[in-house]
């Protein structure tokens, strides 16, 4: 399986990656994708094997039939079936695959105007011709406890006090254009303080500035875990009792993990990206009237991003409550009566 996307875009691709392991059931996966994020599927079971996108086994692969030489062409020789979700319009990845000797060849973007479904993970399964199933069980990542043991050591290194009910708060995303204002979710960090839980703040490399603004809005500043690793960022949510985030890879994570999560929406279309699941409840401002990215970032007021912070706070503040009767914590450990901000 080759994949060359962002996080978010390969978290989307596991129920296909889930179906391929259901059709050739005594076969073994290999997902050539970026490093971090396949380390992740690999370490959640997901896939058996995996090499960078962007290292030298794919540079050559790319390079052409005669550049297919040593694991790789052992690999692809030995090889079933090959998908690879990205455009190919000449035709020349397709071409060496089968050249080298892989039996059946797929190589079709999930962005294809060719494919009809809506909601990209049904695309990455409509690319390799299975259709989505209504009746079929959500796809999880499974915790194992190697990931659970790097996510207790994370936050105890962060503070041993951290209690049970945790909540993960990511203010970023890979557009700048798809967050809301961290003052609003500073206002979520002060009640959820105020209800006995405890915030967390995920710090990633673009995300400096709205952490910063989050925590000047906060009287008690909650706890910032900065760059995590994702086998390590995957331990610590596997401890949440709730995440809050945007579009982004990390939102697909939790959503992945079967975490309760809250994900704001702005410009870009839940009915395409939203994590699916019971467990996923989306919050939006009013509909985005930008007809293309450029709009979106010219645009100064985005009113798709104004959501109604009483709205937000008593959300996440309920399904906290709901999580915690759910998973058996005494109902009075949390406190829903809060101040407004």
């Amino acid at each position: 399986m080759i994949h060359p996307g962002g996080l978010g875009d390969v978290l989307l691709a596991v129920p296909a990656m889930a179906r391929l392991r259901t059709r050739f059931p005594k076969h073994r996966l290999m997902l050539c994708a970026e490093d971090q994020g396949a380390r992740l599927l690999l370490a959640c079971r997901i896939i058996d094997a995996w090499t960078s996108v962007q290292g030298r086994v794919c540079a050559d692969l790319f390079a052409g039939v005669d550049s297919a030489t040593g694991q790789v062409q052992a690999w692809l020789q030995d090889c079933d079936f090959a998908i690879g979700w990205m455009g190919d319009l000449d035709g020349k990845v397709s071409e060496i695959l089968k050249a080298v000797g892989v039996r059946e060849v797929i190589v079709r973007s999930p962005f294809s105007a060719t494919i009809l479904a809506t909601h990209q993970r049904d695309r990455f399964l409509e690319a390799i011709n299975e259709a989505p199933s209504d009746d079929e069980e959500d796809v999880l990542l499974t915790m194992t406890e190697s990931l659970l043991h790097l996510g207790r050591a994370c936050l105890e290194a962060a503070s041993p006090s951290i209690g049970e009910s945790l909540v993960v708060i990511h203010p970023g995303s890979g557009s700048a254009h798809k967050c809301v204002a961290p003052e609003l979710l500073a206002s979520v960090v002060v009640a959820l303080q105020i209800s006995g839980a405890t915030p967390v703040i995920l710090e990633g490399p673009a995300d400096r500035d709205p952490v910063e603004r989050l925590l000047r809005s906060c009287v008690n500043p909650p706890i910032v875990l900065k760059e995590l690793d994702l086998l390590n960022l995957a331990g610590v949510l596997a401890q949440a009792r709730l995440f809050v985030g945007q579009d982004s890879g990390v939102t697909h994570m939790a959503g992945l993990m079967g975490v309760r999560t809250v994900v704001l929406f702005g410009p870009t279309d839940p009915a395409r990206w939203a994590p699916r699941g019971a467990h996923v409840t989306v919050v939006q401002g009013t509909p985005c009237p930008c007809q293309s990215w450029g709009d979106v970032s010219r645009c100064e007021k985005k009113p798709c991003l104004a959501m109604p912070q009483d709205h937000l706070v008593a959300l996440c503040l309920t399904h906290l409550k709901d999580t915690a009767i759910r998973q058996r914590i005494p109902s009075d450990c949390l406190v829903t009566d809060y101040p407004v901000c």
